[in-house]
């Protein structure tokens, strides 16, 4: 039976999940967790009509999953509560239960009346919304990178690659763009394909990585940003839950092995401003003003926003020289040495694709730091100087990276202050700021292998 309290959308989906038992509501953290409650199928009116209670720490909480107090959420407000409501659309089925079962995106309230600006897709709503002011519409599509690994640890409890199951031997070979790697994984490759028709999730590609057992997954561009990261978020949920039922483990880690490549999350966008043109539209030859301003903003940006883009202290790992990983600002055509690269496309298609941040970073936030970085410079008509032609890697100034460093650009940034709201910069700030403190106080196996006799 129809429900008169579901949007027309959900309601719809709903009829199609015979005999759904239980739904799974899902609300995002700023890491990139799925938290939230599994409530019976007679209880999701409800929800609708009520909301559903959770607490407001729930989106800061450590990757740990506990509460960080500085962040002023926990016992200063004496944990509060929040109405989390579904967004509208998201209702689909989750067919990789054995059970008919649902699942639908939450999003967190103020208490005020509004929305809970901290929440990472209301940070992202909030700047879509001041492109929709000047007449402009993102165009984005997220491609994610990870590692299909055993589901067993070795002795020391690191990481293992995953046993061919074509050869019955495990991985060790490189082998970028090998069609015999995903013949080899075809099984799991069509149950993430069948899970994304099923969720309407547009992926579209699959490639073998450049390393063994590392994989991609593209995701189509909307022209909703809100939508292409609600299609990564989920799609991370799917291919998580479709490895473990083969007896994999899909780790989204940004450098899971030190001699490995590490895992990105690469972002495409371009710009259409009231009649539909492509703001980028161009060639290499002549780029035109419009994308060299958006890669100045995106240069400009990638200081304050570095945290958003490497959350995590093994984020940093991933920079390493020749590993097609940017390390630096710098942009060019069809070059993937760069940061900023402008894919070989038709003229028409022209876009900028944003290679910084790591597969283990928010969809939502690195989004809304593209977009807002993509804004300024369209607003500042800055310069970001001469495309890159060959190895990047050669020819500019290798930054180098650190937690700390970067932790303290964002929590003194004005750009992420303004673009953001100094409540979601004090609340990532302090959620990392523990996170790193935490890291460093444990004793690691490599300080006892060089210090405990030696000194």
């Amino acid at each position: 039976m129809k429900s008169n309290l579901l949007p027309d959308d959900d309601a719809a989906e709903l009829q199609q999940i015979a005999g759904c038992e239980m739904i799974d509501l899902l609300l995002p953290d700023m890491n990139g967790l799925l938290r939230g409650k599994r409530i019976t199928r007679d209880a999701l009116e409800k929800v609708y009509a009520n909301g559903v209670c959770l607490p407001m720490s729930l989106i800061a909480t450590d990757i740990t999953g506990n509460t960080v107090e500085e962040t002023g959420l926990g016992y200063d407000i004496g944990d509060e509560d929040r109405i989390c409501r579904p967004v509208p659309g998201t209702l689909k089925i989750v067919p990789w239960q054995s059970r008919p079962m649902a699942q639908v995106l939450l999003s967190m309230e103020d208490g005020k009346g509004g929305m809970f600006a901290a929440n990472p897709r209301e940070v992202l709503r909030r700047v879509v919304e001041r492109f929709a002011e000047k007449g402009l519409t993102p165009v984005v599509a997220v491609e994610l990178e990870f590692y299909l690994l055993d589901a067993q640890l070795d002795t020391s409890g690191h990481p293992l690659t995953s046993i061919n199951p074509s050869t019955g031997e495990r991985n060790k070979t490189t082998q970028v763009y090998y069609m015999e790697d995903l013949n080899d994984y075809q099984a799991f490759t069509d149950a993430v394909t069948e899970a994304c028709r099923a969720q309407h999730i547009p992926a579209d590609t699959a490639v073998a990585e450049y390393a063994p057992g590392q994989f991609e997954i593209n995701l189509k561009h909307r022209k909703d940003a809100l939508l292409a990261c609600d299609d990564a978020i989920l799609l991370k949920r799917a291919i998580k839950a479709i490895a473990s039922d083969q007896g994999l483990l899909a780790s989204f880690m940004a450098k899971p092995f030190v001699d490995q490549a590490g895992s990105g999350m690469h972002v495409h966008v371009s710009v259409l401003d009231k009649d539909g043109n492509n703001l980028f539209a161009c060639t290499p030859e002549r780029p035109n003003d419009a994308l060299r301003h958006a890669v100045a903003g995106l240069q400009a940006a990638s200081t304050d926003c570095m945290l958003v883009f490497a959350p995590h202290a093994n984020s940093y790992r991933r920079f390493v020289l020749n590993a097609f990983v940017p390390l630096n600002d710098c942009w060019g055509f069809n070059n993937r040495t760069v940061a900023m690269r402008i894919p070989h496309s038709d003229e028409a298609n022209t876009r900028i694709e944003h290679r910084i941040a790591g597969a283990d970073a928010n969809p939502y936030l690195v989004t809304a730091a593209v977009l807002a970085g993509i804004l300024q410079g369209l607003e500042t008509k800055a310069d970001p100087g001469p495309p890159v032609v060959g190895n990047a890697y050669e020819q500019t100034e290798t930054r180098e990276l650190f937690w700390r460093d970067t932790i303290r650009d964002f929590m003194a940034s004005d750009f992420v202050a303004k673009n953001f709201g100094s409540d979601f910069r004090h609340i990532y700030g302090q959620q990392k700021l523990k996170e790193m403190r935490s890291f460093y106080r444990e004793v690691t196996t490599l300080e006892i292998d060089w210090y405990l006799r030696q000194v």
